[in-house]
């Protein structure tokens, strides 16, 4: 056995030009879940339990995208989802559309532990979660000044936009849009970077686990379901690795990415970064996305065909690392 291991990230397909300071913010907060998730492994925490507490940290700071912070719906609400998987007994939770859970991967925490599902939504999830009593907020709560900028920019450009964190100029980013369309599912799309969030864990008894949230694609339709929720596609966990997907939802939800990454070390026997870099080349078509993994022996990997990838990663032996770019 390899000992611990664990990746969080913080979101694939990042803006060249982010400025200097939003990056240096981005690393702030990834090093400090990273630490947090550190000082949980060493108090011997289960997998499952580290994958939530730094889940929860990531929702709770308004930099990337999940909880607040979170992508707006077309009609400038927040719907979140999230979902979190335990890979000793490939046991899951899921949850979509989430308007008022302060934290959604809890609540999908909540689903696999204490409902017969493993996936719950919209209104059916919002009545359960008050049932658990967990801690409820107005959505405005979640709702930041930046978005509701980029919101109406998107409106304007008439397009699905991500990165609400490129500096607000305006007709910079709509004639770029114009020029360049991204596809996404057929559609074009404008600067692509959802900035989702998820961490990866394999505990010092080689039990991985994996968890994912986010408030998906601002402007995007009211009732879209990306691939953080959906198991095998944005997460996924079993007795061989554990692995957090972000990016083009559509790509990933079409590749089943997060599956794929476990059965090509099933079935083919691949290490996990042979697996991983695999899956980032063959499956994705032209989507754009990035992923982190843990192996049950205590193997860490990542890979990502955007420009950027918010990541960080911390093994027992005492290696640390925490970027963006290549």
């Amino acid at each position: 056995m390899g000992g611990w291991a664990i990746a969080v990230h913080g979101g694939a397909g990042v803006d060249p030009n982010l400025p200097q300071d939003r990056q240096e913010e981005a690393k702030h907060l990834l090093t400090r879940c990273l630490n947090l998730g550190i000082s949980a492994l060493r108090s011997s925490l289960p997998a499952i339990d580290v994958v939530e507490l730094v889940v929860r940290e990531l929702e709770i700071d308004p930099l990337f995208n999940s909880g607040r912070g979170s992508a707006l719906t077309e009609n400038g609400t927040v719907e979140m989802e999230a979902s979190i998987m335990d890979g000793p007994h490939r046991r899951c939770g899921a949850v979509s559309g989430i308007t008022t859970v302060k934290n959604p991967i809890s609540l999908a925490r909540l689903v696999m532990e204490k409902s017969p599902h493993s996936y719950l939504a919209f209104s059916g999830a919002q009545e359960f979660a008050k049932q658990q009593g967990v801690e409820m907020v107005d959505n405005n709560y979640f709702i930041t000044e930046d978005n509701v900028g980029m919101l109406k920019l998107a409106k304007e450009a008439n397009s699905i936009m991500f990165d609400y964190r490129i500096p607000i100029g305006g007709s910079e980013l709509c004639s770029a849009v114009v020029e360049s369309p991204i596809q996404m599912n057929g559609l074009p799309i404008s600067v692509y970077a959802p900035e989702t969030v998820g961490c990866v864990v394999v505990d010092s008894q080689g039990q991985c686990a994996a968890a994912t949230s986010t408030g998906g694609l601002m402007n995007k339709m009211t009732g879209r379901i990306g691939d953080s929720p959906l198991i095998g596609a944005g997460t996924y966990a079993c007795d061989l690795c554990g692995v957090s997907c972000t990016g083009e939802g559509e790509a990933i939800i079409r590749g089943t990415l997060a599956r794929d990454v476990a059965a090509l070390m099933e079935y083919k026997g691949l290490n996990l970064q042979e697996a991983v870099d695999y899956v980032i080349k063959k499956r994705l078509d032209h989507g754009k996305a990035g992923l982190i993994a843990v192996s049950s022996n205590g193997e860490v990997a990542y890979g990502f065909n955007s420009v950027g990838m918010f990541r960080g990663f911390a093994t027992e032996d005492g290696s640390m690392e925490v970027g963006i770019w290549e």
